[in-house]
């Protein structure tokens, strides 16, 4: 098990980020607030809206619009852990997520690849999948293992399982996988059962988290809020990572866009904690900015390193654990 090192952590000789102080803090959440109570997320799954209803949120079921109001945010913030079990089939390699703890990870998900031996670029397949599995598993600076690559040499509604076949033999680390929809959902959660020695113990030692997407502006759809259910009543975490684009799918203002994104990752967190009081959530972004002029989403640009530190600080001031995207 490993606690790494903390960061923005108050002592004496420290160095951290300031993004933003406690008042504007305070100020990007009531504006948040706002948004989730007047404005609303739309929500396509007809069990997600039973579910909002049933905690006191408004659902108009003719557009598919959720209002949230401000007590039910802030106690399913009180309610989400602050700590995370990680676990891994090695227990030596379990890893503890909590606030201003600093880990690193792989990224993903790649479609293609240069082949190893050929030189060739082309899809990714199955045994790539494998092979960057043991490759994060061997290093010990990566602390837990993200698919990297997508198995395209098999049908597009099962790769997520077969992504998860050719991970699960080849790390011992607990790893970050995305479901593609609850059916995966419940069959990846039956392969970690299977490994981990049944469902009640998967529960005690979660050895997968599911990657979902809120999709940019405000909604979220059934492949997202369906897996958040599943998810929270098998005890599996779910690492919210919202994508929006500043100008694009949210606003060009970065200061918009942190609140759109905020408001995405909280409404997440709500429908969570209505599934399953207590469910682990890890507050995620792969939030950035739209290149206007090429029309796509550079990772790499100096306004995503921003949005980051932004989202860690939006994190830490609910304390709980976080994942960000880096260039």
């Amino acid at each position: 098990m490993s606690r790494n090192s903390h960061s923005s952590f108050t002592r004496s000789g420290s160095f951290g980020v300031d993004v933003f102080s406690q008042d504007e803090l305070y100020a990007i959440h009531c504006a948040t607030l706002d948004v989730l109570q007047h404005t609303g997320i739309s929500v396509k799954s007809k069990e997600a809206q039973e579910i909002f209803a049933a905690g006191g949120a408004k659902v108009d079921p003719k557009d598919d619009i959720v209002k949230i109001p401000p007590y039910m945010v802030e106690e399913a913030v009180r309610s989400a852990p602050k700590t995370i079990l990680l676990a891994a089939r090695d227990p030596k390699k379990d890893y503890i997520l909590e606030s201003k703890r600093v880990g690193f990870v792989n990224f993903g998900e790649g479609t293609n690849v240069i082949d190893p031996v050929t030189r060739k670029y082309r899809p990714s397949k199955k045994q790539d999948v494998a092979n960057a599995a043991k490759m994060s598993d061997y290093l010990s600076e990566m602390d837990i293992s993200y698919r990297a690559v997508v198995a395209q040499d098999y049908p597009g509604p099962a790769q997520a399982l077969h992504n998860a076949e050719a991970i699960f033999p080849n790390t011992s680390k607990h790893f970050f996988i995305g479901a593609d929809g609850v059916k995966n959902a419940r069959k990846l959660i039956d392969m970690a059962a299977v490994v981990t020695g049944g469902c009640e113990k998967l529960k005690e030692r979660p050895l997968i988290s599911f990657n979902v997407c809120p999709t940019s502006l405000l909604k979220l759809i059934p492949e997202c809020t369906d897996v958040v259910i599943e998810a929270a009543r098998a005890g599996i975490p779910v690492n919210i990572i919202s994508m929006a684009m500043a100008g694009a799918t949210s606003p060009v203002t970065l200061a918009g866009t942190v609140i759109t994104h905020n408001a995405e990752v909280l409404s997440t967190i709500v429908l969570s904690q209505l599934a399953c009081k207590g469910a682990p959530c890890i507050y995620g972004s792969s939030t950035t900015i739209m290149d206007m002029r090429k029309t796509t989403a550079p990772v790499g640009s100096p306004e995503l390193g921003m949005i980051s530190a932004a989202v860690a600080k939006m994190a830490q001031y609910y304390n709980l654990p976080s994942f960000v995207a880096g260039g």
